[in-house]
């Protein structure tokens, strides 16, 4: 499996990462994307990815609630130290208007400058997308011509945003552990997405999906989730892990 989005890099993790990465392994994760926050996060994002380059891919980006009045500055830093490494991906890149929307003038902005980035330098975007969806089917379609593609991670919609997105053809849909979750409405828009369209992800520490909901998420866990989406599409597990893979290997050129 892939786990294309994970903050192992943070401090919930500082005790026992080569732990994680050791249950990782043995569950069969072959590659854990790690997803950038802000400036904050840079450095042991770094970190964690040149202890452990063979499973980690890392990403750059400014994350939606990380924007506030000095955005501007925040991402010239981050846009000095794009091409110093290797990076995969520009994300985790977005819009959140779940918390405050204070910002979503400078949410809008960044988005539309870090999609730039993806573009000028032929890199997938990661894309969080919280309480704006309208925002983000406009910023999307106002950006179709740039040929960016990327995933909607920890994807929340409905099936009309789904098949919104889909009708681009541009955007794969991150799955984790809300999928697992009774009450989740997940289901029935994973059905109307396809398996061809579908990556598989953690998010950890965060959203750790049944039987460890309420626990610390990690990578090993992303077993669970496929599991729930092949129970869910009516197919095997081995059939989720191929494709899913395929489509982020594909994305992410691993």
């Amino acid at each position: 499996m892939i786990d294309t989005h994970a903050h192992i890099y943070s401090e919930e993790f500082d005790q026992d990462r080569d732990d994680v990465i050791k249950r990782a392994l043995e569950a069969g994760v072959e590659k854990i994307v790690l997803a950038n926050v802000d400036r904050d996060s840079f450095a042991p994002l770094l970190n964690t990815w040149q202890k452990y380059p063979d499973i980690c891919v890392p990403t750059i980006g400014l994350h939606p609630t990380s924007v506030q009045e000095n955005f501007e500055e925040e991402l010239a830093w981050l846009q000095q130290h794009i091409s110093e490494y290797p990076f995969r991906a520009i994300g985790e890149i977005g819009l959140d208007l779940y918390w405050d929307k204070t910002y979503r003038t400078q949410q809008l902005a960044a988005f539309e400058t870090q999609m730039g980035w993806a573009a000028e330098l032929n890199l997938p975007v990661i894309i969080h997308v919280r309480d704006a969806f309208d925002d983000l089917h406009r910023e999307l379609e106002k950006c179709a011509s740039w040929g960016v593609k990327g995933i909607i991670h920890s994807f929340s919609g409905d099936a009309e945003d789904a098949a919104r997105i889909l009708s681009q053809g541009n955007y794969l849909f991150g799955i984790n552990g809300i999928a697992t979750f009774k009450k989740s409405s997940l289901p029935d828009v994973i059905r109307t997405i396809g398996l061809d369209h579908l990556v598989v992800e953690t998010d950890a520490p965060y959203l750790a999906p049944v039987p460890h909901r309420g626990k610390r998420n990690e990578p090993a866990y992303v077993t669970d989730t496929a599991r729930k989406i092949a129970e869910i599409l009516q197919t095997d597990y081995e059939t989720v892990e191929q494709i899913t893979n395929s489509n982020a290997k594909k994305l992410f050129k691993i």
